[in-house]
């Protein structure tokens, strides 16, 4: 890259490779596809619109677990190596030269190449399984936040003691049913707008959850706080507090999961300037705005609720008044998660339908002036199916984001970044840096198994109470 001046003003001078085309008139990027448009700005959101979601909801709960020193603790602990790991996620967007290499399009194209052989298999299986059970995670929040809409009105109507149990079911069919309308735009590039809605409802409820827990913890808090959370022999069990702990740890590890779709948020990036550069301050800025509130959530919930949070603050119903802001909040949930559900998606709808059209290339055709394509409408609408019965089974919100949290964290925030940064840079094996990289990567996967084996257990209790379509909550 040179620079050249012209009235006393730098010009810059990028490689030929980064530079738009023009083919029939229509303005292309340096790989033959429709110019991208996304700016920090709009990476941002998408960012948001990924971290803060159903994990903000659970971290009073965390909170309750892990007390006063440990939770700020892991919090910051989780934003920061989230922060250093998704940077060297962004450098492996492009092959080579940062400016003019060759386009990773996905997370499994850079483990491709960066890495190859049974990495890709792996990679894949983590990111989509994942995706995959995002959706599912997402489909149970907002069908508790749906429910707990008329759980508020009739609390408010009927007294605090009225039986305001609500069936989540119904409310877990009509999401999917939203979900299936919207999985037929083409491809996430034309999410941008469903994005920054999404944002926006994101900080409207954490807001209100935040306000609501400082008026709470002002007007005299509702239970007991303690340096260490939850104290054994008062409010759980010795085993009850271990599995908990680090229940909570996958919880606030899926708070911190957007690694996974890193890659394609990058490759709505226009450039110039680099991608690696303008997702670097994405991520910087996306990780800031949500670690803060983060922060004001978990620790105002638990001061708010003390050791007997919630696993949801705002449908957990320690606030019931002003009632209309409880829905108003809990709309909003509703509303960021449909943006949510679809950000987390539609790479793996992308990822399906190009294996399919490789292999059968009549599958992309589309027909009409809506341009319908039939696979595309099928197998979209059997996936949102297929996540709609699921959550329908398994709707525990605490357990399901353990789970999520635990499966997303080590091998795709921590693990692969770290695998192709080694690669990369050529690091030495057991160099010191070598041995540190490593050893943050070995922690990680310990955090994973132990959150993830308690989430199970959690689900395994759950399971022996709860009926579908009957259980009501």
């Amino acid at each position: 890259m040179g620079g050249g001046t012209r009235g006393g003003v730098m010009e810059l001078e990028y490689p030929q490779a980064s530079l738009p085309r023009m083919r029939g008139g229509i303005d292309r990027d340096d790989d033959g596809k429709d110019r991208r448009t996304g700016t920090v700005w709009t990476a941002t959101a998408h960012i948001i619109t990924a971290v803060i979601g159903s994990g903000v909801l659970s971290l009073a709960w965390a909170m309750a677990q892990l007390g006063w020193v440990a939770g700020p603790v892991t919090l910051v602990l989780f934003a920061i190596i989230t922060l250093y790991t998704c940077g060297l996620l962004a450098d492996c967007y492009r092959v080579g030269d940062p400016v003019s290499g060759k386009r990773n399009y996905t997370y499994t194209e850079a483990v491709k190449s960066n890495l190859g052989g049974w990495y890709v298999w792996f990679c894949g299986f983590c990111q989509y399984a994942n995706m995959f059970g995002t959706g599912i995670g997402y489909t149970i929040t907002a069908s508790i936040s749906a429910a707990a809409i008329l759980k508020s009105n009739c609390f408010h109507w009927h007294g605090h003691g009225a039986d305001c149990s609500q069936n989540t079911s119904a409310y877990i069919i009509g999401f999917g049913v939203v979900q299936v309308l919207f999985s037929q735009l083409p491809n996430f590039h034309k999410l941008w707008w469903l994005s920054i809605i999404a944002a926006i409802m994101s900080f409207c409820y954490s807001t209100i959850a935040v306000g609501l827990s400082i008026a709470q913890t002002i007007s005299g808090p509702l239970g007991k706080t303690a340096l260490t959370g939850t104290q054994v022999g008062v409010d759980v069990t010795s085993a009850q507090k271990v599995w908990m702990t680090f229940q909570a740890l996958g919880n606030v590890a899926f708070a911190y999961s957007y690694a996974i779709i890193l890659i394609e948020i990058q490759d709505t990036l226009r450039s110039p300037p680099a991608e690696n550069r303008t997702m670097r301050r994405a991520t910087s800025m996306g990780i800031s705005v949500t670690t803060a509130f983060y922060m004001l959530c978990g620790c105002l919930g638990y001061s708010a609720f003390g050791n007997g949070a919630s696993g949801n603050i705002l449908t957990g119903f320690g606030f019931y008044e002003p009632f209309w802001l409880v829905d108003f909040a809990n709309a909003c949930i509703v509303v960021h998660l449909v943006g949510g559900f679809q950000v987390f998606v539609q790479p793996l709808f992308a990822a399906v339908e190009g294996a399919v059209a490789a292999r059968w290339p009549g599958s992309a055709r589309e027909h009409g002036a809506l341009r319908i394509n039939v696979f595309r409408l099928v197998w979209r609408t059997a996936f949102v199916a297929v996540v709609t019965l699921l959550a329908i089974l398994m709707p525990f919100f605490n357990s399901i984001l353990g789970i999520l949290g635990s499966i997303a964290f080590w091998p795709l925030t921590v693990f692969f970044p770290v695998e192709m940064y080694i690669r990369q840079r050529g690091i030495p094996r057991m160099s010191a840096k070598w041995a540190a990289l490593q050893s943050l990567s070995f922690v990680c996967f310990l955090v994973t198994v132990a959150s993830c084996a308690a989430s199970v257990q959690g689900v395994l209790e759950s399971l022996k109470t709860y009926v579908p379509f009957k259980t009501r909550s």
